[in-house]
């Protein structure tokens, strides 16, 4: 399968890449557009198993992740995950700055203890959503802290302390 093919999605708070989530998806939506809940996670669990692993402890996990992506394919309301730690996204294509930023970001993040999921957004029709107007760009819990240029390690360790400070009140 090609990079393509592969979409990352949430699961229990860990960035998952899934293979060919997106046919199974457009595959599975007539048939199951009007059964349960129960019954399409069971579908997409099934069918999605075949090429991913999916750890047997984890299923039910999986199964609501592939339930809420299958209902934003439909247009349905769903609940999104809340996640609990911080959630930063670099934006950019992979070129040396912004993989510079991520092992920056890593590093930081181990120094400081934290806990914390990054997500490196490389498609540019995604980024395109951030409304963003250079790269790399730098999201923490979703707000934007720097665009265009990789932040000196101080402003990193200021940022995350910042954030983390203000989930704990």
């Amino acid at each position: 399968m090609t990079k393509k093919n592969v979409t990352q999605i949430k699961v229990e708070n860990h960035a998952v890449g899934i293979m060919g989530l997106k046919n199974i998806l457009e595959e599975m939506a007539p048939e199951y557009a009007e059964r349960s809940d129960d019954e399409a996670g069971e579908g997409l669990l099934s069918k999605l198993s075949k090429k991913n692993y999916i750890p047997g402890k984890a299923r039910e996990n999986y199964k609501k992740a592939f339930l809420r992506e299958f209902k934003k394919f439909m247009g349905r309301p769903c609940d999104e995950e809340i996640p609990s730690g911080l959630e930063i996204k670099i934006l950019g294509p992979g070129c040396p700055q912004c993989d510079g930023l991520e092992q920056e970001l890593m590093a930081v993040i181990s120094q400081l203890q934290l806990k914390a999921g990054i997500e490196h957004v490389r498609d540019i029709k995604e980024i395109g959503q951030y409304g963003v107007m250079g790269t790399p760009a730098l999201i923490i819990n979703g707000k934007v802290k720097s665009v265009g240029k990789v932040p000196p390690r101080a402003s990193l360790i200021q940022w995350l302390e910042e954030t983390k400070n203000k989930k704990k009140e």
